[in-house]
């Protein structure tokens, strides 16, 4: 049981950071439509991306459990769906992570690919289901790689979605002043990622090991947190 809270709260905190991207693309888009409509395109547009997170999660929890005949072999070990899965999985989040973390260091993110003229609700609708499609992908994959226990991906997928819509603006811009949250995410995506590469080459890693992590660094660096933020108020203060 204790497992399955940490399980919980890790996946939970993981993809509430994930899903910033997701969020900001969606407030950019949502802007281009009529104040009366802004509020429930963006709930329309997060509620289509938890749809589609929970039929995704679900399609490849399920690939990856049972579709496990071999197709074929290499230097010994024995391929299935399975293990294509977890490797391309994890070579995509090593990918992604780390171009990512190499954009945020050098500070490119001027250009915004999301920024699209719309021809009003129903476009701004289809470029949010079309985009969510891409965002969906690290967010399913970081949840298969840290449990097997389909209801807490389920659980920490949903309760993610919920806390970005009720806290939409305040998460985002809360991230927005802590940067170093979203590299310590993408930190743990490439650690996720290494995990399922070695997984599909059928080497087992506790995923205690992960959990402890997390929660080590996530303590560590809100002490850091507040130590800046107490340098900052007493250089104001003198």
């Amino acid at each position: 049981m204790l497992e399955w809270i940490i399980a919980l709260l890790t996946l939970t905190f993981l993809e509430i950071v994930l899903g910033i991207d997701n969020i900001i693309f969606v407030s950019i888009v949502t802007n281009k439509l009529p104040d009366s409509q802004k509020k429930k395109g963006r709930a329309l547009g997060l509620a289509l991306a938890l749809v589609f997170r929970i039929l995704l999660l679900v399609s490849l929890t399920w690939m990856v459990k049972n579709l496990t005949t071999v197709l074929f072999t290499v230097f010994g070990s024995g391929f299935s769906v399975r293990e294509i899965i977890l490797l391309l999985g994890g070579l995509f989040l090593l990918g992604k992570s780390t171009h990512e973390i190499h954009l945020k260091m050098e500070q490119t993110s001027g250009e915004d690919n999301a920024a699209v003229k719309t021809a009003g609700f129903t476009g701004v609708i289809v470029q949010i289901a079309l985009l969510d499609i891409v965002f969906s992908f690290d967010s399913i994959l970081t949840a298969i790689g840290l449990t097997d226990r389909l209801p807490v991906m389920i659980t920490a997928v949903v309760i993610a979605m919920i806390i970005m819509l009720v806290f939409s603006g305040r998460v985002a811009d809360f991230i927005h002043r802590n940067p170093t949250l979203e590299i310590l995410a993408l930190s743990f995506l490439i650690l996720i990622g290494f995990m399922l590469v070695l997984e599909g080459f059928h080497y087992e890693i506790p995923k205690g090991y992960i959990y402890f992590a997390v929660f080590f660094s996530l303590c560590v660096e809100v002490l850091n947190m507040r130590l800046r933020k107490k340098r900052a108020h007493v250089e104001l203060g003198g």
